[in-house]
């Protein structure tokens, strides 16, 4: 995570309770053709703006990119033109349609909302305006999975929201809010959420968690921390007071709490060797690089002297984390690791065990982000009033930096 350049903005009504989400979905494919197929309830559909028709039940549509920057629009087996842009525009205020990738192995999705279909760098760009409620569910449960404890989904909803509002115009170049991906909020939208996360999203509504009377916290999540949990200047060179290094034993028995990998000793001396230049006659690296222990998180492998970071380690082999051991196993180094992501905030197993033993979502929240609070916004706002009036004048820091929610 790099240092951006920082803005201090005022919260005003529009910014704060803005209801339209922009996210770019598939946003990491190629797509040339789609088709786009009725789910539930029905949609109009416009090309440049002009009404064309509706899609109803059984009905589907084909968008295809022609020449370098035009869409052909097809509904049923009628060619209706080609066009700048397409958008699909829900007649309801709940629904879906299906969106399907031609010639590609990514799966059929269902989203919410309205649709807009331009053409983009890499082909089709699909954006997806959505409530801003709506896609909280969906992220939650995108990223947290279905059959969780009620008080976990709230402490990921105030999450995400928070990530949502701090981070809205990460991707304004391209013509969207946030993408669908972990470099913004996992958004797999499958219009099959249980009750606990469509409850935990309206009992949590407008809420987010702050630091030091005016700030958004920076909503980093990660699925296990592997018993303790990492300083971001470890990960990103950046040191952020509320997010401190500690002991957490609430994850260390959980699905993702322990893992291995074995790598080739050619491989992994190579990578040394060229990558960071270690001598092959460094006699000390060389009993170390099969050897190294990692009783508590540090952020440089064997020694800081040699310059490697861990988590340049954990890109190159794909680790699940830079909490991690060796030793030699025959033709091959084993690493021994524990937990999965980066670290740094809210650990996603640990939190659904504090749930399921009895720890509200505040206590959840308050445990890995010591000294934050979590704030309605609409109690810090009067929005009928024209003028736009606080009850306390209140500015927050918004960041716009290349920060991720893995």
């Amino acid at each position: 995570m790099g240092k951006g350049i920082c803005f201090v903005i005022f919260l005003t009504p529009t910014l704060l309770f803005s209801q339209l989400m922009r996210i770019g979905i598939f946003s990491r494919d190629k797509i040339n053709r789609l088709t786009v197929s009725y789910s539930e309830t029905s949609y109009s559909i416009y090309g440049d703006s002009t009404y064309i028709g509706e899609i109803n039940k059984n009905d589907f549509a084909e968008i295809q990119q022609v020449e370098s920057n035009k869409l052909k629009l097809t509904v049923g087996v009628l060619e209706i033109g080609v066009f700048n842009s397409v958008k699909f525009v829900q007649n309801l205020t709940i629904g879906n349609l299906t969106l399907t990738i031609k010639n590609s192995d990514v799966k059929p999705r269902k989203y919410n909302g309205d649709f807009l279909f331009e053409v983009g760098k890499n082909g089709i760009k699909i954006i997806n305006e959505v409530n801003l409620e709506d896609y909280i569910a969906a992220v939650v449960e995108s990223e947290g999975g279905v059959g969780h404890h009620l008080e976990y989904y709230k402490a990921q909803a105030v999450m995400s929201r928070t990530y949502a509002i701090k981070s809205k115009n990460r991707h304004s170049k391209e013509g969207f809010d946030l993408c669908d991906q972990v470099h913004c909020q996992a958004y797999h939208y499958k219009w099959r959420f249980s009750n606990p996360i469509l409850t935990a999203v309206k009992a949590t509504q407008n809420e987010v968690l702050i630091y030091s009377q005016t700030h958004l916290v920076e909503g980093f999540f990660h699925a296990n921390c592997g018993g303790q949990t990492c300083e971001p200047d470890l990960i990103w060179n950046e040191s952020i007071p509320y997010l401190r290094s500690f002991k957490d034993t609430f994850c260390i028995f959980t699905k993702q709490a322990k893992w291995e990998k074995r790598i080739e000793k050619t491989k992994w001396v190579d990578f040394f060797q060229k990558k960071y230049f270690v001598s092959s006659e460094d006699e000390f690296f060389k009993s170390q690089q099969f050897n190294f222990k990692q009783e508590a998180r540090l952020a440089f492998f064997v020694d800081p002297k040699y310059g490697i970071p861990l988590r340049d380690i954990r890109e190159v082999f794909q680790l699940k984390s830079t909490l991690f051991s060796c030793s030699e196993e025959g033709e091959f180094v084993k690493l021994s690791g524990k937990g999965y992501g980066h670290g740094v905030g809210l650990c996603q197993e640990g939190s659904m065990k504090m749930a399921k033993s009895g720890f509200t979502y505040q206590q959840i929240l308050g445990y890995y982000f010591e000294g934050t609070k979590i704030i309605n916004l609409k109690s810090i706002v009067d929005v009928s009033k024209k003028d736009f009036k606080t009850t306390n004048p209140i500015t927050f820091e918004t960041y716009f930096e290349n920060t991720t929610g893995e």
